[in-house]
């Protein structure tokens, strides 16, 4: 499965950006999605997660009521939507699929994943 990210670009803090992540020719229904991002100089961490249903999802703590994940089965397309962003949020985002036998089933390990996206990147200006 080829995943590419896209919807990466500048804003400034306080604002929004909303990053995508498709599958072109495939489908991504029996997969739990995850988003990723990586900072300069900084490991990879974990963003947040959606199960395949689409009805579980899970973030990591410092995004936590800012960032939304999601996912149109008819666009084939998950979506990562960022409000009031902040300088601490640039990184490169990636987009990873994870093979799930569970509807509700999602996971936070970047080791659960099964294929990745190129990356798109976010940068906020303060």
């Amino acid at each position: 499965v080829q995943l590419q990210a896209y919807g990466g670009g500048l804003v400034q803090a306080g604002g929004s950006l909303r990053v995508s992540c498709a599958a072109p020719g495939r489908t991504l229904r029996s997969y739990a999605m995850g988003w990723f991002r990586q900072a300069p100089g900084k490991e990879r961490e974990f963003v947040a997660a959606v199960s395949r249903s689409g009805v579980n999802t899970y973030y990591e703590g410092s995004v936590k009521d800012r960032f939304t994940i999601s996912r149109d089965s008819a666009k084939n397309t998950v979506y990562l939507q960022m409000n009031s962003l902040k300088p601490e949020d640039t990184a490169l985002y990636y987009c990873a699929a994870a093979q799930s036998r569970r509807d509700s089933w999602l996971s936070r390990e970047p080791t659960d994943y099964d294929y990745w996206g190129q990356g798109t990147l976010v940068t906020v200006s303060s």
